[in-house]
């Protein structure tokens, strides 16, 4: 079984809203470190958002004051809400988790540093945003 399984992707248009949600099954992945990456065709995946153990979030600039990362540790389940959405919101969005990681170091899925690295990752859902 898919360890983590991404859903809510679809196509909007600009200046619309998705929540996406990204259900953990067979470890309490979402106790622990977890993020949100994305990836568009012909680019690198990048680092949205990351939730620390304690709640922590980090965002990547370019959806500050837009996105939000969430979760629910009861129902084991990520959530990205993306609001006032732009063409360039346009994705592959992944959740991944990172279960080993100290805690306090899950910012680094943003600051590109080695102190954690996903190591469990969905499939991710599709996003369009249209302009």
């Amino acid at each position: 079984k898919v360890p983590l399984v991404e859903s809510g992707g679809a196509s909007v248009d600009a200046g619309g809203s998705l929540r996406l949600s990204c259900a953990a099954s067979g470890y309490p992945y979402v106790k622990y470190c977890m993020g949100w990456y994305r990836q568009a065709p012909g680019t690198e995946r990048e680092a949205v958002a990351s939730i620390d153990s304690d709640g922590t979030a980090t965002y990547a600039d370019f959806v500050k004051g837009r996105f939000t990362i969430s979760k629910d540790v009861a129902e084991n389940t990520l959530y990205l809400q993306m609001n006032t959405l732009k063409p360039e919101d346009t994705a592959m969005y992944i959740c991944a988790a990172a279960p080993y990681c100290s805690p306090g170091t899950c910012e680094s899925f943003i600051q590109r540093d080695l102190r954690c690295a996903a190591g469990t990752w969905g499939q991710g859902t599709q996003v369009t945003v249209s302009s």
